[in-house]
């Protein structure tokens, strides 16, 4: 009952937000070139486009709203650079990304980030295997996770590579009741359209 409640709630806040002020829509069958990078990918259906941005080459976006569906893209974050903004790096700094990491290193850089950014103690990788980023090889990791001040917890999925020696890396993730198992299908047919290539002048 307490998640049905909260899942309400975020449903209810996010109706009540102009669609304009803070999402642009991704249209079904368009590529679009993603976290100012040269990676890109084709919805298979609409989504949403969040219109501020996690981190300097990251951007997020969702069907329902970031609560309840959140797709997220790290576009060539480079050597010694962190995932997102580096909001408190006196008192709580972010780990950074080296180029000479292994998929393990960046899975262990995802979740440093994500417990450093979330205040949380409860976050985990389950498990990781080599995979395809179009036509790199790359890696897949699942992860799990509760926020410091939630009791929902959310189930997580991540898609990468190194090409360059830059990241490129696509994570989805949604509450573990209901909401994962609903949208993965969709977030799995994103990561598969995932292409990278050199940045197009206008990103």
């Amino acid at each position: 009952m307490r998640y049905v409640m909260f899942a309400c709630s975020a449903v209810a806040v996010l109706s009540a937000m102009p669609a304009t002020a803070a999402y642009h829509l991704m249209t079904s069958g368009t590529p679009e070139y993603v976290a100012k990078s040269g990676l890109s990918v084709t919805p298979s259906q609409d989504w949403n486009r969040l219109g501020s941005r996690p981190g300097r080459n990251a951007e997020s976006w969702t069907l329902d709203g970031l609560a309840l569906n959140d797709m997220t893209f790290y576009g060539g974050i480079g050597n010694d650079e962190t995932l997102f903004r580096d909001a408190q790096k006196k008192d709580m700094p972010l780990p950074h990304f080296s180029s000479t990491m292994l998929a393990p290193d960046v899975a262990q850089l995802f979740e440093g980030s994500y417990r450093v950014a979330n205040n949380t103690t409860l976050m985990s990788v389950d498990s990781i295997e080599p995979a395809q980023v179009g036509d790199q090889k790359g890696f897949r990791f699942t992860y799990s996770f509760t926020k410091q001040d939630e009791e929902v917890k959310r189930k997580g999925e991540a898609l990468g590579a190194i090409v360059g020696g830059k990241l490129y890396l696509l994570t989805f993730e949604a509450p573990a009741i209901f909401y994962f198992d609903r949208d993965i299908a969709s977030a799995r047919a994103l990561m598969t359209s995932a292409k990278i290539g050199p940045a197009p002048k206008s990103n």
